[in-house]
């Protein structure tokens, strides 16, 4: 009797999970279609991604290799595109090449690349701050100290690797204009911070025994 009872009640399960397919064949159909075009979207995506990466490498090491002097403007557009691509990777690479031989003299055009990097692409956070510690360095000889304060506050508010550098900047700048108090808050709060960067504490020590001293 018990074995005829399981015996029904197994077809009767077979049953309804049969006519649950049957009834929602159609919605069943769709989500598997779904399903599958999403997959290959995503692994399609990836491999484009990987392939625009290998081009984007390829276009920057032919760039920067074969860079001559008699050549400056071609080297300019070809590293201006690639800072526009907003690659997490080779977009900062380019403005570093660009900056560190002078290929471009505009200070206005240097900023807004920095902008791209800055504002319009995905960076890691740290990556992000190096890029506005770098700005600030290359804009401190120009601005006033509100604007230089003003672009590092992001890094100071904030427990980046790059805090106690942009200290370290804004102590030289007061330094540079003869503005010694000023100067000397920022040194000693790179030597107040937990995780100073040893190079610049060890600086920033030595300014405070030599110049600072009251």
């Amino acid at each position: 009797m018990d074995e005829e009872i399981t015996i029904i009640n197994t077809n009767t399960r077979n049953e309804k999970i049969k006519k649950f397919f049957l009834d929602n064949k159609k919605n069943l159909i769709i989500i598997s279609s779904i399903i599958v075009i999403v997959t290959i979207g995503y692994f399609s995506f990836n491999e484009i991604k990987k392939i625009n990466k290998a081009k984007l490498a390829d276009q920057f090491n032919s760039t920067v290799f074969s860079f001559k002097e008699e050549k400056k403007e071609a080297t300019v557009s070809e590293l201006k595109s690639i800072i526009k691509k907003k690659d997490t990777t080779y977009s900062p690479l380019a403005l570093y090449f660009l900056i560190d031989n002078n290929l471009i003299d505009n200070n206005e055009d240097i900023n807004n690349l920095f902008d791209v990097l800055i504002d319009d692409t995905s960076l890691k956070k740290e990556v992000k701050n190096l890029i506005i510690y770098k700005k600030a360095l290359f804009n401190s000889n120009t601005i006033e100290e509100n604007e230089l304060i003003k672009l590092l506050n992001p890094i100071i508010n904030s427990d980046s690797i790059w805090k106690s550098h942009s200290l370290y900047l804004i102590a030289e700048f007061f330094y540079s204009k003869n503005e010694k108090q000023k100067s000397k808050e920022f040194f000693n709060q790179i030597l107040e911070l937990p995780n100073t960067n040893i190079d610049i504490k060890i600086k920033s020590q030595k300014r405070l025994n030599k110049d600072l001293r009251e």
